[in-house]
């Protein structure tokens, strides 16, 4: 009987096999959109969604079960190497803080170097030719008839600029075009913020004195301009470099605490964080239609200045019980002020020109590269070794399974070896 079952399958006409397989798959898809519509729902619903979250909070930092099979001699041993990693974390802590005042040690020492950039920037300097001269790399050098052919059409086309305009004074829309140049800023960049931007000359970073809580704050300077009245726009960032006491385990590094902008007194009629609609509005009775007007936020680069308050610390893994839309503005801000003190400020010329850009290009092709090339190198050996025996791919599930198999066998060779009987238990073992 069973060879007749097989004959009937093998003889099966493979047009009919097709017709088949067409039909589970569009069962299986009628089954996936039903089983989406009705997760959509259930995540629509409040009620769900906050037992989910109650649900989520109660697993954080719930134990696995392997720490509960451990023989009581081993959790002992364990809780001493925790008491232990506390102790890191605060000497981490104080490696951070020393390097904040390291960095604004140096920041002293970077600053008359920023400061004659922003003078050459806005035309208050002109310097000399011994400072315009700049050696390119071998790669870059051009041959001498190359370079003879540029200088002339060069001096040509600045006559013809002579003509028409006066010379540019400093480097004009230097900011402007480094913030062009950069993704994370371009992003953030309207058309009608460009006009004011034009007006940037500099941007500082000022960092919290010595003794003081660990701050710093980004200064934007521009020159007199019709948009608003004022000379500096500022940033500041608080920061704390200690581990939380009721999680030291989760200390990474200096955390924000959080951020204050300041007022933009914006001239009448130029505030481009603010927009203007009108809406028609219809009365139900009468049928009459009026015209309302209505003064909305706009998007703009100047919003940065007006973060959302955020006073809960903001680090990698939390998660804060707060708007998810303000939560996500205030990670990019935290991102926005960090990219912009540790790389902008201290490379400007080389955003502006794109070399800074190019080089970050460059790094990530390279990685990509030697991943490639090594999992081809890799690919290779396994075809030639003759006892090369190809991994298995597992599931989580299946891999914790494995994972929890292979700690019980290990952790009954453990608990045959007994301690020994007069040994008092250090002090360092007791958890603290």
């Amino acid at each position: 009987m069973a060879d007749l079952d097989n004959k009937d399958q093998t003889e099966m006409d493979p047009a009919d096999m097709e017709d088949v397989e067409e039909v589970e798959e569009e069962e299986t898809g009628e089954d996936n959109s039903k089983a989406r519509q009705l997760t959509r729902q259930m995540m629509q619903n409040p009620q769900i969604l906050a037992a989910l979250q109650e649900r989520l909070d109660g697993l954080v930092g719930s134990p696995s079960g392997y720490m509960e099979s451990l023989p009581k001699v081993v959790k002992r041993r364990v809780n001493a190497l925790k008491n232990l990693q506390v102790k890191c974390a605060h000497i981490e802590a104080k490696f951070y803080e020393e390097v904040h005042e390291l960095e604004r040690k140096y920041a002293a020492l970077y600053q008359p170097l920023f400061d004659k950039r922003s003078e050459i920037v806005r035309a208050a300097y002109e310097p000399t030719d011994e400072e315009c001269e700049w050696k390119q790399d071998e790669e870059e050098e051009l041959t001498v008839s190359k370079q003879e052919e540029m200088k002339e059409k060069a001096k040509v086309e600045e006559e013809k600029k002579d003509e028409e305009k006066e010379d540019p004074k400093g480097i004009p829309e230097f900011w402007l075009t480094v913030f062009k140049n950069v993704d994370l800023l371009s992003e953030m960049l309207q058309e009608h913020d460009e006009p004011i931007l034009k007006h940037l000359q500099d941007i500082k970073v000022k960092f919290s004195d010595a003794g003081q809580p660990m701050s710093f704050a980004l200064e934007f300077h521009f020159e007199p301009n019709d948009f608003f009245t004022n000379t500096v726009l500022t940033k500041s960032y608080k920061m704390r470099s200690e581990p939380d006491e009721s999680d030291p385990f989760s200390f990474d590094g200096p955390e924000i605490m959080g951020c204050t902008g300041c007022t933009i007194d914006w001239t009448k009629g130029k505030n481009v964080t603010l927009k203007t609609i009108k809406k028609k509005q219809k009365h139900k009775g009468r049928g009459t239609v009026r015209t309302v007007t209505k003064t909305v936020p706009n998007d703009s680069f100047f919003n940065f200045f007006s973060p959302p308050e955020g006073t809960p610390p903001l680090t990698c893994g939390t998660i804060l019980k707060e708007d998810e839309d303000s939560e996500a503005v205030l990670a990019a801000d935290f991102e926005i002020g960090h990219f912009i003190r540790e790389r902008i400020v201290p490379r400007a010329v080389l955003y502006f020109t794109g070399e800074a850009i190019e080089d970050d290009d460059d790094d990530y092709d390279e990685e990509g590269e030697e991943a490639d090339d090594e999992e081809g190198d890799e690919e290779a050996d396994e075809e030639n070794d003759p006892d090369y025996e190809p991994k298995i791919k597992l599931s989580e599930e299946n891999n914790e399974s494995l994972s929890s198999g292979f700690m019980r066998i290990c952790l009954s060779e453990v608990s045959s070896v007994p301690a020994p009987k007069d040994a008092n238990p250090p002090e360092e073992c007791k958890q603290q």
